[in-house]
């Protein structure tokens, strides 16, 4: 027979037992759960391609963790400061997206309507503030060449599959 137990909980705030050196640069959680962080994948991959890349470099040298936390806190900025600017011009659109996208299980062809939208509101606005958004281009890799891109089907199909 199983009882019922309170939760635990503490009038006190939550201490980290083991803070980081002073010499690591803090840097603030990105604060989105996985729906957002998918819907914002390809363009985390354009937008921040180089801390991503310097990170990776630094994971091959040394597989210990605290070696590259540097690196890591660049890659939280530069996602950090995407899912800001996406908030900021398309909010509306990013927030269908990834709506769609958690009631979806995650799945990207449910809400290809959605993602055409929110291309195009990211690659209107986005791409004139800065040029460093001149760049900004959603590919997939493993696209066949010379094939239209799924995320750009205009009218696609989905019936039944046998298996």
């Amino acid at each position: 027979m199983s009882t019922f137990h309170e939760g635990a909980s503490s009038s006190q705030p939550y201490k980290d037992p083991t803070p980081l050196p002073a010499s690591i640069p803090k840097v603030k959680e990105v604060g989105a759960t996985s729906a957002p962080l998918k819907s914002a994948a390809f363009f985390f991959g354009a937008y921040c391609k180089e801390y991503n890349e310097d990170f990776m470099l630094c994971k091959g040298e040394n597989r210990d963790p605290a070696h590259c936390l540097k690196e890591g806190r660049r890659v939280t900025r530069c996602a950090t400061d995407l899912i800001t600017k996406m908030r900021e011009n398309c909010l509306q659109q990013f927030e269908e997206h990834w709506q769609c996208l958690e009631l979806n299980n995650q799945e990207y062809a449910p809400c290809r309507k959605p993602e055409r939208v929110l291309n195009k509101c990211m690659f209107e606005k986005l791409a004139c503030f800065s040029l460093a958004y001149a760049g900004l281009v959603k590919t997939i890799p493993g696209t066949p060449a010379g094939q239209t891109p799924v995320h750009e089907v205009e009218k696609p199909f989905f019936g039944r599959m046998q298996k």
